[in-house]
């Protein structure tokens, strides 16, 4: 019993001692060990199949994938325990080899690629590594898990101690994907004409707020006579007229903009004759997009 004892205790002791990357889910093609206490002829090496499972020497198939090795080396004791292979099997298993120590990173970060690393990392070192974001990054970040191709969601806020509270962990082998913000553009006689990322730490923009990105109107401007072009499901435009002079007085709700919506603000020498849809879409389409 002394000797038993002994053994269970240095076999939990051999678990722990190589537990440094057991927050790392198991994925495709790595390659794993597994040892079984009571059974020293089980022991065996095994590769994870692309579909997620090994192959065990008594038991059949068990799917291991997205599993931590501590989850793994459980499921494995469920099929000796329910196929009546034994009663109270200890096992360990231990990833020899993970197939992947890269995190790509893609989007709009300003160095774009895979880079290594063995161990979990939050997502904001994984952004760092990628030179951090651009002006034009969407602030919701997906991550996709490694054989499992689970996608985590995370907003990167504006405010540093949100940012840092919601931070999510990224391991090996994960992908980080960091889509393009969408836009607003405010055109005709203002400061600035251009296109404006909807970078508020809710996504949303007002015409007040883009108007004043775009560095409020110039002394001939015709606010009155401000045009909203929104684009439709069905690819067609719709056309709004907004008095921004009554809004700019609070004599008319602010006006909640949408993605790729266009504000135009015409000039007092074109207030009658006005500006055709087609080229307002076409200065929103060479628009230079401005960071703030």
């Amino acid at each position: 019993m002394r000797v038993a004892a002994i053994s269970i205790a240095l076999f939990i002791a051999g678990t722990i001692c190589c537990g440094q990357t057991e927050s790392l889910p198991i994925g495709p093609g790595d390659l794993v060990q597994i040892q079984v206490l009571e059974a020293p002829e089980l022991a065996q090496h095994a590769r994870v199949t692309d579909d997620g499972d090994i192959d065990l020497l008594l038991g059949g198939s068990v799917h291991i994938a997205g599993l931590t090795p501590a989850g793994a080396s459980a499921e494995i004791v469920k099929v000796l325990v329910n196929g009546r292979y034994m009663l109270h099997p200890h096992v360990n298993l231990i990833v020899d080899q993970y197939a992947t120590q890269n995190v790509t990173v893609t989007g709009q970060v300003n160095r774009p690629g895979s880079y290594a690393t063995d161990t979990p990392r939050s997502l904001l070192d994984v952004l760092a590594l990628a030179g951090g974001v651009t002006a034009l990054a969407d602030r919701r970040i997906t991550v996709e898990r490694h054989g499992t191709k689970q996608e985590v969601d995370y907003f990167l806020s504006n405010k540093s101690a949100i940012a840092l509270s919601n931070n999510v962990t990224v391991f090996p082998g994960d992908t980080v994907v960091v889509p393009t913000i969408e836009v607003v553009y405010v055109l005709g006689d203002v400061m600035k004409p251009g296109g404006y990322p909807m970078a508020t730490n809710d996504g949303r923009l007002s015409i007040m707020q883009a108007v004043g990105l775009a560095g409020s109107q110039l002394p001939n401007a015709v606010p009155s006579g401000t045009r909203l072009i929104r684009k439709q499901a069905d690819g067609g435009y719709l056309e709004m007229d907004i008095n921004l002079s009554r809004v700019e007085k609070g004599k008319m709700s602010d006006i909640q903009l949408q993605p790729d919506d266009i504000v135009y603000i015409p000039f007092s020498y074109v207030r009658n004759l006005g500006a055709s849809l087609g080229g307002m879409i076409t200065a929103a389409a060479s628009a230079t997009i401005y960071r703030y």
